[in-house]
């Protein structure tokens, strides 16, 4: 190989195949599931049937009988032998009265009460996973059903039964935001009132692999947990002092390859702490292997929210104030990031790219007995802009401006930079007018009509939708650390506590260092995924390249400048002589020089070795367009998406092959929100009615056309030092709008009473197209 050519074919800014890819495609991937441990056990759950009721009694006599079973354990041995509920929702959210917010305890297993079908009772380690589901059901229970509350109208309803004491009005914590004295004013004098009431229904994250815990003794006689997890820093701390009453340095968490996360697999779960009791408890190896049911039944699910609002606009169509009342559904065993995504997260980004200057929200999270809700792709923002976005287009309906003039006319200017929009949330930059010209352009925007002319002759209607809209990444955690190991046998590791999930961060850090180095890719080695040798917050929000990116550029100019110093004492010149030169350090005007790996290999330890800490300025803010067309079949209903353009602003592209498939990837979810994806309970028992992929509707890859992709360069951002912008959930954020808003488009071109179309709620399933339908 070329070396001088490495950075040219292998740096930042090239569409590089990913690293990761080549063993996965081979089976040589190692995930929890395929590590077996001797004396290996394995660990079933007994859930509960009832979705709300007093637990009388749990008698497990008979399942500890049964041949093969090494342990049964229900709440009451748990909490005999100490362990405490995770964390609960706590002093950082108030209710209404300024007490703390209200939750049913997050227990590790039931003891007084259940909240949820599913919600774990008992559980059984045993010698084999059959024996371990037989027990389950040898364990006899008594409960006591109480009244069940299932979605936001009953909850809300005037004497609802109450799913927390202490609880009345079903309110688990709730935030205002904004002025609504100057809101009043504004709308008063508005010359048009646009009002919407909006739903983003309950979704299931649905990752390729299912949760997985391993816990076992170790050598050194610690606990160590290998898992699929996003974050397990964020899992050996909270596992530690909070609930299992151990030091977190006698906690290791291992995490190999992880089959998906989406938000999901970002925080503890309380089948993650049963499962490193068990471990401990018995000295044994533990493995659960959540199936795809329990997945959809107890995995944290996304959205539930329902929203009314209203904009005030004046006679020209600028918006004078913005007033957004919003519940949403956040379950029974509330787990805190549900509320922070609903009352604080999503709220950032409500005014999106509008230059909005007068806001009066108020959020409220409501108590149900159903699963909590936690994070799922976009986490509130997709919730919010779908908001605006069905708001911006109605306006433009009602007001007769149209609906991408309206949005030009609202645009925050790139002249306007840096901005802070009324949640006090600052963008360092963007040029949306610029982003949604481009939009237009790469979508034929101006060639609709003849297009719609040719679904028409075809027997199908034709609809366009835009969105335009921003996202904030980074979780607001902009510290990282990274270490960088140079070997005497050429190899270059880096180490990080930011989590490969399926995204590709290896293959993009890779490039960085490549960028640095100038060594080839075979003597990279990315390393992620062990507590014992990285700790940080983990990869969430969108913030794996931004924060992780640069700090390993950060630790990459560290080690090459003492690296620098080293080579200099080697060649017995000043440092300021030295030049790095891939591979080598020479002496400025001379021949001499020395190579990097053979300056590793005369170290006393054979290494060069660097520790850096560094960060951000703040977050990011990337940004976009997305228009897409639809056809539908008016005698099926059925909604084909026949086009989907979008162009963003990602700031600088590390590797474009890699964030084209993490928008077009993040917009197919957003598309399965859209038409097809619910999470749906029965009304009366609380039981699930998706807990099977033959229920819960997942997209298929013939659930779209044609994909146009583009990303705007220009516009990096100025809070990192890479100038990226996060890039992970930004298609998901822009997706269902786009979609929501082309088959409201198609309906009311073809006639269905505008009070029908706006009556519609998500997913947009053949038969509530067809019913629409029948009122043209």
């Amino acid at each position: 190989m070329n070396r001088d050519a490495i950075p040219e074919r292998f740096g930042s800014g090239r569409a590089v195949a990913r690293l990761e890819d080549e063993g996965l495609l081979k089976g040589l991937g190692q995930f929890t599931d395929d590590v077996t441990l001797d004396g290996q056990t394995y660990l079933s759950f007994l859930r509960s049937p009832y979705a709300h009721g007093k637990l009388i009694s749990v008698d497990a006599s008979a399942a500890r009988e049964i041949p093969g079973v090494i342990a049964v354990f229900t709440g009451a041995d748990l909490e005999k032998a100490g362990v405490k509920p995770l964390p609960p929702v706590g002093e950082g959210w108030k209710r209404a009265d300024g007490s703390d917010g209200l939750s049913a305890p997050r227990e590790i297993l039931a003891t007084e009460r259940v909240y949820y079908v599913g919600q774990a009772i008992a559980m059984v380690v045993a010698e084999s996973k059959q024996i371990a589901d037989d027990a389950c059901e040898a364990i006899e229970m008594d409960v006591e059903e109480l009244p069940t509350i299932i979605g936001l109208p009953q909850a809300l309803a005037d004497n609802a039964p109450t799913v927390v004491e202490g609880a009345p009005d079903n309110i688990c914590a709730e935030m205002r935001h904004g002025d609504a004295d100057a809101s009043d004013a504004a709308f008063a004098a508005a010359a048009h009132v646009v009002k919407l009431d909006m739903f983003n229904q309950r979704l299931a994250p649905s990752s390729i692999e299912p949760r997985a815990v391993l816990a076992y003794i170790g050598d050194d006689n610690r606990l160590t947990i290998r898992m699929s997890t996003q974050m397990p820093t964020g899992i050996r701390d909270t596992l530690a002092a909070p609930v299992l009453n151990m030091k977190p340095e006698d906690i290791r968490v291992v995490v190999g390859d992880v089959g998906g996360g989406f938000g999901m697999k970002t925080g503890i779960y309380n089948e993650d702490a049963a499962v490193a009791f068990a471990a401990r408890e018995t000295k044994r190896p533990v493995k659960w292997i959540s199936s795809r049911s329990e997945d959809l039944l107890t995995a944290a699910h996304g959205r539930d929210v329902t929203a009314h609002g209203e904009l005030a606009l004046d006679k020209d169509g600028k918006i004078l104030a913005y007033r957004l009342r919003s519940d949403a559904d956040v379950g029974s065993c509330v787990n805190p990031t549900g509320v922070a995504i609903q009352l604080l997260i999503g709220p950032w980004v409500a005014t999106s790219v509008y230059d909005i200057p007068v806001i009066d929200f108020h959020f409220r999270g409501v108590l149900t007995n159903t699963c909590a809700t936690a994070a799922y792709r976009g986490a509130g923002r997709p919730e919010a802009i779908y908001f605006t976005e069905r708001l911006m287009d109605e306006a433009a309906r009602q007001t007769g401006i149209d609906l991408v003039e309206l949005r030009r006319r609202n645009m925050i200017r790139p002249e306007q930079m840096p901005y802070t929009n009324p949640m006090a949330q600052t963008y360092d930059s963007g040029a949306f007018e610029s982003i949604m010209d481009q939009g237009l352009e790469l979508a034929d925007w101006k060639g609709f009509a003849a297009r719609e002319k040719a679904s028409n002759a075809n027997g199908k209607l034709r609809g366009r939708g835009l969105a335009t809209f921003l996202e904030w990444t980074g979780g607001n955690v902009f510290e990282e650390r990274v270490t960088i190991n140079i070997t005497a046998d050429g190899v270059i590791e880096v180490m990080t506590a930011l989590m490969p999930m399926g995204q590709g961060i290896a293959t993009s850090f890779a490039q960085i260092i490549v960028d640095q180095f100038g060594v080839p890719f075979d003597q990279i080695r990315i390393m992620h995924g062990d507590t014992d040798r990285a700790n940080g917050f983990g990869s969430a929000g969108s913030r794996s390249i931004f924060a992780g990116g640069s700090a390993v550029e950060v630790a990459s100019v560290r080690a090459i400048d003492k690296a620098k110093e080293l080579a200099a004492d080697a060649l017995e010149v000043a440092a300021s002589d030295v030049v790095y030169e891939a591979p080598q350090f020479k002496v400025v005007g001379t021949d001499k020089g020395i190579g990097l790996f053979e300056l590793a290999a005369k170290q006393p330890d054979k290494t060069i070795y660097m520790d850096a800490t560094s960060s951000t300025d703040g977050s990011t803010w990337p940004n976009g367009c997305h228009i897409c067309e639809v056809e539908i079949d008016p005698g099926t209903g059925h909604v084909q998406v026949a086009q989907y353009a979008n162009v963003n602003d990602v700031g600088r592209v590390i590797n474009p092959m890699i964030v084209t498939g993490q928008l077009e990837g993040g917009a197919v979810q957003g598309i399965g929100q859209a038409l097809c994806e619910a999470v749906v309970y029965e009304q009366e028992s609380g039981q699930l009615q998706t807990g099977s992929f033959m229920d819960y509707a997942m997209p298929r890859a013939d659930i779209i056309g044609e994909f146009r992709t583009a990303m705007d360069q220009s516009i990096p951002c100025k809070t990192n030092r890479l100038g990226v912008k996060g890039v992970g959930e930004l298609g998901t954020i822009g997706a269902t709008p786009a979609i929501a808003n082309a088959v409201f488009d198609a309906l009311l071109r073809h006639g269905v009473p505008a009070d029908t179309v706006l009556a519609m709620a998500m997913p947009l399933s053949p038969d509530k197209v067809w019913a629409a339908l029948q009122q043209a």
